[in-house]
């Protein structure tokens, strides 16, 4: 089963927090409601609501229910793009226009308070503390990340350490609280609750650290925006990283590139990322992550969802874009 085959298995439920979000975005402001709009209409995978949907058949599944935490992760989701492309002053994202392209950099952040706040109020149709506990810690984790990228961009003198922090903050950590609170929503027991927040945060490490192996091999229509749009940036994602340190030269060009030399091609410098083996580390350290995923799922219940959660992650580690 692929991915996309998962759309048709939750079809009829993936409608409803479609129609959930639409809901949730509508707001009599007219930017604003273009604006979110705007964002909603670009689409995405969707990664998170199907998380939260698989985990949530652990336990007592009940999709009026279920709904409103799988809308509220994806709002959030949807809110930190927003802030990310301000961040990264970005134009592109998934083809289309950004909201600071669209709009600008105010209306941009805006949004994205206005999707946070969404997603809180959202999530209060589930009346447990808990619930907003661990969602607002997971948000207060990601403005934390959120500040370390910007003070990380153009720091040439990274660790790997400083990058797997950065990339927990930024994906596998929300991802490990959809699975989380997808079986918190169905009242799963708690030792069931831990292993699936396990699997979705290692799922989420491989996820992020494939997304930024994409960034070097995949083709501008495949990435909704130009290869290499890191490096330029100044974002050092695993593959530049292990280059970097293997290469002096090429972390001078890439220094060079960042300063607007124009003389410095980025397609030289992704090629010699390519030929460093910095992508073949990348995806190696992927697939550990995607084996530790594997083994946190081991002792739960042999139903269709934990053969479903093995095969997103089998799919996170094979896609090409």
């Amino acid at each position: 089963m692929r991915l996309p085959d998962f759309y048709l298995v939750l079809k009829s439920d993936i409608e409803k927090i479609e129609h959930e979000l639409e809901k949730s975005v509508a707001t009599e402001q007219p930017v604003l409601n273009k604006a979110a709009l705007h964002l909603l209409q670009a689409g995405g995978k969707r990664i998170r609501p199907i998380f939260v949907l698989l985990c949530a058949k652990f336990g007592a599944y009940d999709i009026e229910k279920v709904k409103h935490i799988a809308s509220a992760l994806e709002m959030i989701h949807m809110g930190s793009l927003v802030h990310d492309d301000v961040i990264d002053d970005a134009e592109l994202r998934r083809g289309r226009q950004t909201i600071k392209a669209k709009w600008d950099n105010r209306v941009a952040m805006y949004t994205g308070d206005f999707l946070f706040a969404r997603a809180v109020e959202k999530a209060s149709f589930l009346q447990n503390g808990e619930v907003h506990q661990i969602l607002s810690k997971a948000m207060i984790d990601m403005c934390v990340g959120e500040i370390e990228q910007i003070r990380d961009q153009f720091n040439w003198q990274q660790h790997l350490k400083t990058y797997l922090r950065r990339i927990k903050r930024k994906t596998a950590l929300l991802i490990a609280v959809s699975c989380q609170l997808g079986a918190l929503s169905a009242d799963v027991p708690p030792s069931i609750q831990r292993q699936l927040y396990y699997y979705g945060y290692n799922v989420g490490m491989s996820f992020q650290i494939m997304d930024d192996v994409l960034d070097f091999i995949g083709t501008e229509e495949e990435l909704g925006k130009p290869a290499g749009s890191d490096l330029l940036q100044g974002n050092i994602t695993l593959p530049a990283l292990y280059a970097m340190q293997k290469d002096d030269e090429l972390k001078k060009e890439v220094i060079r590139l960042a300063n607007g030399d124009e003389v410095v091609s980025v397609r030289a410098i992704i090629e010699k990322v390519k030929t460093s083996g910095g992508i073949e580390y990348a995806k190696k350290l992927s697939k550990k992550y995607l084996d530790k995923a594997y083994d946190s799922l081991d002792g739960l219940p042999n139903r269709s969802a934990k053969k479903s959660l093995v095969t997103i992650a089998s799919y996170i580690g094979k896609r090409t874009y």
